[in-house]
């Protein structure tokens, strides 16, 4: 099958009919890495006699395992489906729903995401009686977040705790691990982390797995942390029955340290496996030389990059590169539409293939304003997404409880939505007695009569929720999740409750209701007609697969198609977010020393590594235009800030900039500091509060557009959580924030 070899280069070629010992694959920005990984499946197959059921291919995304099904379904025909081609959370989560016995867990487990996780901690704040702005739920997930994918326990974080803060963190973490355990529930890390301790439990089970597997591949090595490393070295092994280990990377992309990204991971791979082979991927097919050199002389400036390697395309040197430098963020964003329109006038991109990338999303404003008013079509990926809106996950969390009747967060959540007479102490009184039962919440509810200081029309509104979910949970045993979701957003009147409602919002909230319907129906066709990931996803057309499939829904299926209308639309999303996409035309915008890279890097070199390898990524996304943007001062809470040049534009060779000005920016800067930012708070009067619900779109001054999913207190004590689209919602005191409604 030679002509899995052909247009292959030599690195290329190398890398598909490497055999026996492990193999790390550096491969460079767009050096054609899926379609080496494609190609020696493909190679696997037919040169060397492997079975597909052998080979198990992990991702990071849904939308990078989609296309790598896709890509070797058309290589070797429809026999691929028997290969696992999956996220790590999603072959994690295949296993454990297989061994879930042998961790005494019920196979419908509930998986929690950062809201449920956010909400279960928040109760144990309060049970403790912490004060929440001190020690506040979101700094508690972090803590308990990082031990976790360092593969700590509570009692080993217990037992490593030197002080008071960290006590307490060990404390929680127990606490928040015991009742995800009455609730029959994992988080996320937990997808990982309990998947290595089964395989470390039960050494059968991971040799069983390990014999299965015998040909592994990473993709992103470079972003895995401990607990995937040690994930993947379970299932490989360390004998001589060890599974064939190839893994494909790149340090210079490396830019998820937030997120427990180790990238010493890939740094020393020939350290932990000494027999390894090494084959640099370095022809770019991609971008032109002009910007491939603009990438190498930033990057170049960093220490921590492994095999040093340095791209080159046979494309030609293409376009200069375009520089601006806007008098302020509105002059930035006008400069940007106006260079915009010029290219697709001249036929030379379209706005479908037009990307903003930003540092911060607070940055998006300046360019929505001008869109705006220009005309441009445009989208921000980032902003509340669909399975984050209220309406959805109250229906999601119904759902939950009919695949598993002890998952807690979720009977809190709606046991009193719409209002059925339950209120707070009522809830308390059930918590109450499920701690004296050591049972779940839900449980409890069910046992409504052995809490005797619950009110009666409390005690009849938590007996009519406990009817609604007995029948939707028996309807669930033969029906598929369409028609549970359906009885019960009609059973538990929701629906009528919006549809009463004077709110024009409200509207809206119903569309959704009825796109979830929708959702739930195409999941169940899909499913009947065996196109989800593989013929061994062991997914059925039941609500349990289906609340699997939402909890494993990308940030990338937001991200608009070019295709997906004539002329598209121009794609604004941080440089994070960027992360293995392309376009012909890209704006990396904010270079200023202080907002990229940002000012919390500037006194840490490792911090500072990492934003250059964020400059890095971006600059690579770019096929043939590449322009480079700036602002001499911002408007930051109301007051004009000024910047210097961004260290990262003294880093690209002079010649390969073209500025809009008589001058390049400076190439020497002096590191910010915090004490730049900020102006005197403005209190406002009562009168000037706005008043906000859930769903308002709202603007800050120095975040930008957000979205409203939270709201609590009254009048001078009023806060809002904002949703910016830039990492968690933030909580806001109205009458301090500089917030607006739209």
């Amino acid at each position: 099958m030679n002509d899995l070899l052909t247009g292959l280069n030599e690195p290329q070629r190398q890398a598909v009919e490497h055999a026996g010992s492990p193999l790390l694959i550096v491969a460079g920005a767009g050096s054609g890495k899926t379609r080496v990984l494609t190609h020696r499946i493909g190679h696997l197959l037919a040169e060397r006699g492997a079975h597909p059921g052998e080979i198990l291919a992990i991702t990071f995304t849904n939308k990078a395992a989609a296309e790598m099904r896709e890509r070797v379904d058309a290589l070797v025909g429809p026999r691929s489906r028997a290969m696992w081609v999956l996220t790590f959370h999603s072959a994690c989560l295949r296993i454990l729903r297989r061994e879930a016995h042998r961790l005494g867990w019920k196979s419908s487990f509930t998986i929690y995401d950062t809201d449920d996780a956010r909400r279960l901690l928040t109760q144990i704040v309060k049970d403790l009686g912490l004060d929440s702005k001190k020690q506040s739920p979101r700094w508690f997930a972090a803590e308990i977040s990082r031990l976790k994918n360092e593969l700590i326990g509570p009692e080993e974080a217990a037992a490593k705790a030197d002080d008071a803060r960290g006590k307490l963190v060990a404390d929680v973490y127990a606490q928040y691990t015991e009742r995800l355990r009455l609730a029959q529930a994992v988080d996320f890390d937990d997808i990982i982390g309990s998947t290595v301790h089964l395989f470390q439990a039960f050494p059968d089970v991971a040799k069983s797995y390990r014999m299965r597997f015998r040909h592994v591949m990473v993709d992103e090595y470079q972003d895995t942390n401990h607990a995937q490393y040690t994930l993947v070295r379970e299932l490989v092994g360390t004998g001589d029955d060890r599974a064939e280990l190839c893994v494909v990377g790149d340090a210079d992309q490396s830019i998820y340290a937030f997120r427990g990204a180790t990238i010493r991971n890939i740094i020393e791979f020939e350290r932990d496996f000494p027999d390894a082979k090494t084959i640099l991927l370095e022809q770019n097919y991609r971008s032109t030389q002009t910007i491939l050199d603009a990438a190498n002389g930033v990057i170049r400036n960093n220490t921590e990059r492994g095999r040093e390697k340095r791209l080159w395309s046979d494309e030609g040197p293409g376009s200069s590169i375009l520089g601006h430098t806007g008098d302020n963020e509105h002059d930035e964003a006008a400069w940007v539409a106006n260079r915009i329109d010029e290219l697709v006038d001249a036929g030379e991109t379209s706005f479908g293939d037009s990307a903003i990338f930003y540092r911060t999303n607070a940055q998006s404003r300046a360019f929505e304003e001008v869109f705006v008013r220009r005309g441009i079509p445009y989208k921000v990926v980032g902003g509340v997404r669909f399975y984050e809106r209220k309406e959805v996950r109250d229906m999601l969390a119904y759902l939950k409880l009919t695949a598993n009747p002890d998952d807690t967060v979720s009977a809190m959540r709606v046991v009193n939505v719409p209002k059925r007479g339950v209120g707070d102490r009522a809830v308390a009184e059930i918590e109450a007695l499920a701690a004296r039962l050591r049972i779940s919440f839900p449980a409890a509810l069910h046992r409504v009569d052995e809490a005797p200081g619950v009110s009666g029309r409390a005690r009849t509104g938590i007996k009519r929720f406990c009817e609604i979910l007995d029948e939707a949970t028996a309807l669930a045993g033969s029906a598929p999740p369409e028609e549970v979701l359906d009885k019960l957003i009609g059973d538990s009147g929701y629906l009528e409750g919006l549809e009463q409602s004077k709110d024009p919002q409200d509207e809206g909230r119903i569309e959704n209701l009825q796109e979830l319907v929708a959702v739930a129906h195409e999941f169940t066709e899909s499913v009947m007609r065996g196109t989800t990931e593989d013929d061994e996803a062991d997914l059925t057309a039941d609500v349990p697969s289906f609340l699997e499939h939402v909890a494993l829904v990308s940030d990338a299926d937001s991200i608009p198609d070019p295709e997906a209308e004539e002329g598209g639309v121009v794609t604004l999303m941080t440089l994070h977010t960027a992360k293995g996409l392309e376009f012909d035309t890209v704006f990396l915008t904010g270079l200023d020393d202080g907002l990229f890279p940002h000012e919390r890097s500037m006194n840490k070199p490792g911090d500072m590594e990492e934003e250059r390898r964020l400059a890095y990524v971006g600059l690579t996304r770019a096929r043939k235009h590449l322009h480079l943007t700036r602002a001499g001062t911002r408007n930051i809470f109301g007051q004009p800030q000024y910047y210097a040049a961004s260290r990262f534009l003294g880093e690209i060779p002079g010649d390969l900039i073209e500025w809009s000005e008589s001058a390049p920016p400076p190439r020497v800067v002096k590191p910010k500091t915090a004490a730049n930012f900020g102006s005197p708070i403005v209190m406002r009067s009562a009168a000037d509060i706005p008043s906000l619900d859930v769903g308002d779109r709202v603007t800050h001054d120095k975040w930008g557009l957000g979205r409203v999913v939270e709201l609590k207190g009254s009048g001078p004590r009023a806060q809002a959580r904002i949703d910016f689209g830039d990492g968690e919602p933030k909580w806001v005191i109205l009458r301090l924030a500089p917030v607006s409604k739209l």
